[in-house]
């Protein structure tokens, strides 16, 4: 158990510090808007959905009507779908664990438990639930301490919402010189620019999730041999 939590802890201290930063921007944003630290800590626990947190706060100062807020919802975060849906079988006998950690895959979370084979010694669930649990409690913290602050100091908050463009690029880079199989990636970043063409940058996050995924279903044979033949040891 030590050293799945300490593995656990390695692998999400690069997420600890952009989700700290995100939180904290998030929660002064927050307390900006007249919500005061208990709605910063309930967004946090109970909506946790990074982006869609920040759009919470317009959606509630707007007066937006529940079917424009469930509207948004879903164009904002509907990559979480098809991260559900791929981990149905890897979470396949969690038990009680399973709706948290479906709930809790952030594009973080869903990068760390999902970027390769895990260490000897540990259990995946086990190691899976505890990224999540970090990762969550990191961002809790961040909007915690934004919304204290926020409600104590005063200063031009322009600007803080790219924090989170900003994070989802770093996560990008950092899981591309990690592996040296770029497909998906590649894949990724083509179709989503080729949607952004085609449909504007309002509407092209469904389409381009539908046709990634689609993407990824047809080269899956593809991805998969390349990926063991980038993982072989190269002979002497």
């Amino acid at each position: 158990m030590k050293k799945t939590v300490l593995i656990a802890l390695k692998k999400t201290l690069p997420v600890m510090a952009g989700y700290i930063v995100l939180g904290f921007g998030f929660g002064i944003i927050c307390e900006r808007a007249g919500y005061g630290i208990l709605w910063a800590l309930s967004m946090s626990l109970f909506i946790y959905a990074g982006s869609m947190q920040y759009v919470t706060v317009s959606l509630l100062t707007s007066g937006a009507t529940l079917i424009a807020s469930a509207l948004t919802t879903l164009m904002v975060n509907a990559r979480h779908l098809f991260y559900g849906i791929s981990m149905v079988d890897k979470y396949k006998g969690s038990g009680c664990q399973k709706p948290y950690l479906i709930f809790s895959l952030t594009d973080e979370t869903y990068s760390l438990v999902c970027s390769g084979e895990t260490p000897d010694g540990v259990d995946f669930k086990r190691y899976s639930l505890l990224v999540s649990v970090f990762n969550q409690s990191y961002w809790i913290v961040g909007s915690l301490l934004g919304s204290l602050v926020g409600s104590l100091a005063k200063f031009n908050t322009a600007g803080v919402e790219f924090a989170m463009t900003a994070l989802f690029i770093t996560v990008f880079v950092e899981q591309w010189k990690s592996t040296k199989n770029h497909i998906p990636a590649i894949l990724g970043v083509s179709l989503s620019l080729l949607c952004l063409l085609l449909f504007g940058s309002d509407k092209f996050l469904i389409p381009s999730m539908i046709l990634i995924s689609a993407a990824l279903i047809i080269f899956r044979k593809k991805i998969e041999r390349h990926g063991k033949e980038d993982s072989q040891p190269e002979s002497k």
